[in-house]
């Protein structure tokens, strides 16, 4: 039986956080074990522990050696030296070990005791909740989010058996074959034909990415998507912006449904048929799952947090990013390279599309360099800042204007939507109308295959 003695202090193991900092700082390499787990500087107990593990984090994601010098010079530049005890601290735990061959097992420890001290957290908040006698309802709602969120942080991924996945995808089948009609009704579509025949659909685990150079249209191309699946489809969508405010992005939905011209909206010369359309409009929108943050950060922990509430509150089909290059990364050990920023930052993304299994379209800008060759039509080694981008996205798409370099082509308002990546299927071009009055692009029919 466990006394009162046992359970005054919460669960840890101080041995096992010791051991697997100095495995980390014997050999760097366990820090992919330690991401693998989801082992972060909160689940140390001890919070010296947690500031010297931080550091360390810190040094590895500027590709810094790791060793007792530089961490101790790391700790001093995050003002924490003398908290943790010094570098003699430093060194008392980097001879904890002989060696780092069980480092790993120390990790998992320490990840251990961290889910059961925040379960203990978890149940001291219910039990408060009930305490305070909120509302029955509003307390079911609560718990259930919170251990949502337990159950998100466990860093404990399954591994499957291939008769397991099996079984799972025959279950798939029999369903498409008994019930076809509600095929479509699980797929999220972006409402061009064309290019969705191409993509096989937006997918539950892709990155998909929209580049162009400014005034292409990739922001109204995004939003047209929006609009095709929250109005058509009546899935939800959210769209992060750091581009644009909401109301803008407000305005260009309502020039796109309503067919009012968006200088007419701007610019307040509506007349009363206006009035009439856009109130039509406002209507079958409000009934929509369409949500807008423009004040959000910019940062992938915040956008997590953000986008992980929708999901428990409303549920989430598609998330749309606007734009790429105005995210910030997880780190401050960059020192001014901006392609390893944003490298991290495609990563995180792919793999937020993959833990909350939903398509994530980011928007991104293209360089300079499209613009100094004869064939203005941009392709992947023209993404800007790229870093890994094309690496980590499912599928690439680049928006491309003739008119934009040529006033007198005869190919005025067309863009050709470049497929330049597609993990499912064939790259080509897609040709669609861009109606300049109501931000809305519209296919023309024309489409071209590659390999």
């Amino acid at each position: 039986m466990v006394s009162l003695e046992d359970i005054k202090l919460p669960p840890h193991n101080i041995d096992a956080e010791k051991g697997i900092l100095c495995g980390v700082i014997m050999d760097a390499e366990l820090l992919y074990i330690c991401e693998g787990i989801g082992l972060a500087p909160e689940d140390f107990y001890q919070k010296e522990h947690a500031f010297i593990f931080r550091g360390i984090k810190t040094l590895w994601a500027a590709r810094k050696t790791i060793d007792v010098l530089t961490l101790a010079d790391q700790l001093s530049k995050d003002w924490v030296s003398d908290v943790i005890g010094g570098t003699d601290y430093l060194y008392e735990i980097s001879g904890f070990l002989l060696t780092s061959s069980s480092a790993d097992e120390y990790a998992k420890i320490v990840k251990e005791k961290s889910i059961l001290r925040n379960i203990l957290k978890v149940s001291q908040r219910i039990i408060g909740d009930v305490y305070e006698q909120k509302e029955t309802f509003d307390i079911l709602q609560t718990i259930e989010k919170r251990i949502f969120d337990l159950t998100q942080n466990t860093g404990w991924d399954e591994v499957h058996s291939i008769k397991e996945l099996l079984d799972s995808r025959v279950e798939d089948y029999m369903e498409i074959v008994d019930h076809p009609e509600k095929v479509n009704d699980k797929k999220v579509m972006s409402g061009y034909h064309n290019m969705d025949e191409m993509l096989s659909w937006f997918k539950p685990w892709e990155l998909i990415i929209i580049a162009a150079r400014p005034s292409m249209g990739k922001t109204a191309f995004a939003i047209n998507i929006l609009e095709h699946t929250a109005v058509q489809q009546k899935k939800a969508v959210a769209m992060f912006s750091l581009e644009m405010g909401a109301e803008q992005i407000v305005d260009r939905i309502l020039s796109t449904v309503s067919g009012v011209s968006m200088t007419k909206i701007t610019k307040g010369r509506l007349e009363s048929e206006d009035f009439s359309n856009i109130g039509e409009a406002m209507e079958h929108l409000s009934g929509t799952k369409i949500f807008i943050d423009d004040k959000w950060s910019g940062t992938i922990p915040q956008l997590k947090s953000k986008i992980r509430r929708l999901k428990i509150k409303e549920w989430l089909d598609l998330v749309i990013i606007d734009y790429l290059q105005l995210m910030s990364g997880s780190s401050t050990g960059y020192s001014g390279n901006r392609v390893q920023e944003i490298g991290e930052i495609s990563r995180w993304l792919k793999e937020l599309a993959r833990e909350l299994e939903i398509p994530i379209i980011a928007l991104s800008q293209l360089s300079r360099e499209v613009e100094k060759r004869v064939d203005k039509k941009p392709q992947l080694s023209d993404l800007r800042e790229s870093g890994s981008i094309e690496q980590d996205a499912d599928a690439v798409m680049m928006l491309h204007r003739e008119d934009y370099y040529d006033p007198d082509t005869d190919k005025k308002w067309l863009t050709d939507v470049c497929i330049r990546k597609n993990r499912n299927g064939p790259v080509g071009e897609v040709e669609l109308m861009f109606h300049k009055e109501t931000m809305k692009f519209v296919e023309t029919g024309k489409t071209g295959y590659g390999e």
